[in-house]
């Protein structure tokens, strides 16, 4: 197995002993890890409402993917962690935006607390 790990210029730094995205180029998949709504320019998280957050989020995941040699077209599967499931709505909202052909299949879960009090991270796996 051939694993590599990558990082994008304009995506964040990891705050932790982990890959943004890990690559098994011999299976041809890309596992994106949990991406939050920081600012990769500010280092801060995004404010507003979780609309905002849930872009920011999504552009941080689709500069790694597209670093990777995949893209947002590609992703097959993800997972939302939202620390308030009222939000589901609004998330769901701009979260469309970033797949606007084939959905990927998709689990959303409440959690209690996410890194940096994000109110949203996701994670992912896409084809190469």
């Amino acid at each position: 197995m051939t694993l590599r790990s990558v990082f994008s210029p304009e995506g964040l730094k990891p705050v932790g002993p982990y890959s943004p995205v890990l690559v098994d180029d011999e299976r041809r998949l890309a596992f994106a890890s949990g991406f939050v709504g920081i600012d990769p320019q500010t280092g801060k998280m995004v404010t507003g409402e979780i609309a905002e957050q849930t872009v920011q989020t999504l552009k941080n995941m689709k500069a790694t993917l597209d670093e990777a040699g995949s893209g947002m077209d590609r992703v097959v599967k993800t997972t939302v962690f939202l620390i308030d499931l009222s939000d589901f709505a609004a998330m769901n909202e701009a979260y469309a935006r970033f797949f606007p052909g084939i959905k990927p299949a998709r689990s959303t879960i409440q959690v209690s607390r996410l890194p940096l009090d994000a109110r949203v991270e996701i994670e992912a796996i896409a084809v190469l």
